[in-house]
Parts: structure tokens; sequence; C-alpha cells
């Protein structure tokens, strides 16, 4: 992809027509520096460095420390000359994978065609939410916030009608924003933009291109065919041709089926009260049950992950007796990991729960465990939780909860 300057002259707001686009980019905002401030958040306001305190290259900036010249790959010898003041933080790869797996969860909860490009950028084709979650406008706004509220890391949404468009449109969204490029103003938009903005444009190419008087998007749309694949080869040329007049045919394409499913969430606050974090555990398991049933797989493995306020994160995990995609069956077993791992009595910073170890429904023999055989519920709960699910379909994720009610001291689902 393009790494090229956004235009200054392109507009922020160009319609709100949203018909025919159902692309989102959706690109977390300096993604490894933010997870850090998140976690610090008195380091907020001032300029952070994620990478090694001498040697390495610069993992990521905040944006104060880009205003003095620091940049993603760069040296750190340099960018501590550029920026000396700058807090320079070693990075935590766990913590980052842990919030891109949980981000990348989210978005699969919205629909199953999502692309993921990297650790913290993904494509999605809502085509087929939006009667389910609304206009697409609506399910990038509602990303936005949850991620923010649940990582306190921001995300910028671009919204477009082909993967190309929908990119830069994050990227001048950029940060912490959303943009929509209605059909209508795809070529309006792409001609404010300097050449290399467009993806293929590296630094040899917009050379190229200048050397023929093209620096900008709409003077190479201006030029014809063959003396545009005489100044970059013919493959490039005819490529970059179609990109100027925003014409992308690539569709998004989702990854293979995940090996694990799961959902996690960090507190607004830490939690020490054990009923809330349980009811935490239960939205979880029904969050990641409801992914199972969707993508017709079941677990073998339930998993959880508790991080203390500390930040030491713990895990566990247990076998089942049977592969289940019943929500209750996940909570009960995540509940009794959450409750056995000892945190020193420090409050929960953090809880997850995922489903491992999957196999396909379909053609999986289904052995009822002894407890299942003579429970007449086994089966009705299973049948229950469909129900949720085209609730849910039909009004919403939000219409209608799982839930926990206690008696005499006992937990009853």
């Amino acid at each position: 992809m393009s790494k090229g300057p956004r235009s200054a002259a392109a507009r922020r707001d160009w319609g709100s027509d949203e018909s025919g686009c159902s692309v989102l980019h959706l690109d977390m905002d300096a993604f490894f520096a933010s997870c850090e401030l998140a976690r610090r958040p008195e380091l907020r306001g001032l300029p952070v460095i994620v990478g090694g305190q001498e040697r390495g290259v610069v993992l990521a900036a905040t944006y104060e420390a880009r205003a003095f010249g620091v940049r993603s790959a760069m040296p750190m010898t340099r960018a501590r000359l550029l920026c000396p003041q700058a807090v320079v933080v070693r990075p935590d790869h766990d913590l980052y994978r842990d919030v891109s797996r949980s981000v990348m969860g989210m978005l699969q909860e919205v629909t199953p065609l999502v692309e993921q490009i990297s650790v913290d950028e993904a494509f999605l084709d809502v085509s087929g939410a939006r009667r389910r979650l609304g206009p697409p406008t609506v399910i990038g706004a509602e990303l936005r916030r949850r991620i923010e509220e649940e990582h306190g890391v921001t995300a910028s949404v671009g919204i477009a009608r082909n993967k190309f468009v929908a990119k830069l449109a994050s990227t001048h969204a950029k940060p912490d924003g959303l943009m929509l490029v209605p059909v209508d103003a795809t070529v309006d938009f792409l001609h404010t933009l300097p050449v290399g903005a467009l993806w293929g444009v590296g630094e040899k190419t917009e050379k190229s291109l200048a050397a023929w008087g093209i620096t900008t998007v709409a003077e190479l749309a201006r030029t014809d065919l063959p003396s545009l694949q005489t100044a970059v080869g013919r493959v490039s040329g005819a490529h970059l041709h179609d990109l100027s007049w925003g014409r992308d045919p690539r569709p998004v394409v989702p990854e293979q089926r995940e090996h694990s499913i799961g959902a996690e969430t960090t507190f607004g606050t830490d939690q020490d009260d054990t009923e809330a974090v349980n009811r935490r555990v239960l939205e979880l398991s029904d969050r990641v049950a409801a992914r199972l049933r969707h993508q017709g797989v079941l677990a073998r493995t339930v998993s959880v992950k508790v991080r203390s306020s500390d930040f030491a994160t713990f895990t566990r995990s247990r076998t089942l007796d049977g592969p289940t995609d019943v929500a209750r069956d996940i909570y009960l077993v995540a509940r009794e990991l959450v409750a056995a791992v000892d945190l020193g009595g420090l409050p929960v910073r953090l809880v997850g729960v995922r489903g491992e170890n999957l196999r396909e429904r379909d053609g999986s023999a289904q052995q009822p465990t002894l407890e299942e055989a003579v429970d007449p519920r086994s089966g009705a709960q299973r049948e229950a939780e469909l129900a949720l699910d085209a609730v849910r379909e039909k009004f919403g994720k939000t219409a209608i909860d799982l839930g926990v009610h206690r008696k005499n001291g006992t937990h009853l689902y």
C-alpha cells in the first residue's frame, strides 16, 4: 500500500450518500503507542516512542512525537536526536497481539467478510450487515466506540465502494475519525491527491512519473494510457490508470477459518467485585458461543485470560468432555477457571474467554456426557440460544442478553 502523504486539499466531508459503499477500512491510530498510553495514562500528551532505548528502529510514535519528525521505521538514534525529550517505551508484543486479537474478534461479530491486513488494520465488507446493524457509518462509529471503550485506543475508519478508496479515506480520517467517500464523489476525491497516494507508487515510480510532468492523481488520470505505460511499464501503467479513476475490483477476502474464537474486555476501573467479573465472563461466553454457532464450529477447549491491576497476566484452560457451542457450557467452565486464578488480592483489570481446539459441527459426532444424557434441559439450552441468535439478527445484538441470578448463595444459569 502507498505510504504517500495525505493531501491538504482533500476535504473531510464528501457527502452522506452511503448507497454502494459497503467496504470499510479500519486502522488503529499509532497502535503500539496507543496501547502503551492506555495502560500508562500519565504519558498522555507527551511525545512517546515505542522502541529500543538506543539500538533498533521506531516501532510507533505518538502524534506529539511525530510533530518533531519522528516516524515509524526510523533509527532510534535519529529519533532521539529529533526529539530528545521523548519518553521511550520498550515494546510489549504480547499486549499488542492481545488487543489486536480482541479487535479482530469485534469485526468478526459484524461480518464474516473480514480481511486482516496487519496487526492493526483490516477491511470489512458490511453489505450483508446493513439490515441488522444499520448503514456503514453507524457500523463504523460503533466499532470505533467499542474499541476505545474496551481497550483505550482509537481507530479511524474509511468507507467507500472499494478497498482502495476506503484505505485512502481512513488515512484522511486520521487521527480518531471516520470518513465516507460516496460513489459519486470518488473521482473528485481522488483527483485532489498527490500521485504518491496511489497503491504501487513508491519513490522510484513517483520520480518516473514526475519526469513526465505527472505529480497528481488528476494529471495521471488525464494522461493517455500508452504514454503512461511508456513511463512506468505496461502492467503498472494500466493499474495506476484504473486507480486514478477509482477502479479496484478486488473483493474483501476473509482469512481462513480461525483456530480459536475468543473475546475479552478491559474494565473501565479495576474490578474487585466477583459478581461483576462473573457477569462479564457470562457476556464474553455468550459472544464466543454466538460466533461459534455463526461459523458452524464447536470448541473442545475453554480457556480464560485474567490480567490483574499490576498487569500480571494469567491464562488457564480446560478440555471439555465433548465439544460445544453453547454459552452455558462455556460460561460454567470459564467461571471456575477465573475463580481458580490467584491474583494475590489484586483487582481484575482484564478478563477474556476463548473457545479452542475447534472442529466443524456438521459431521461431528455429538456424544452426550452422562450429565447431558440425564438432563432434559441440555438440548433445550442450545435451542434457546439459537432463538437468541434469531432475535439479535433481527433487532440487534443488544436486544436481549443471557442472565445469571443467585439462589441461596449459589449461581444459577
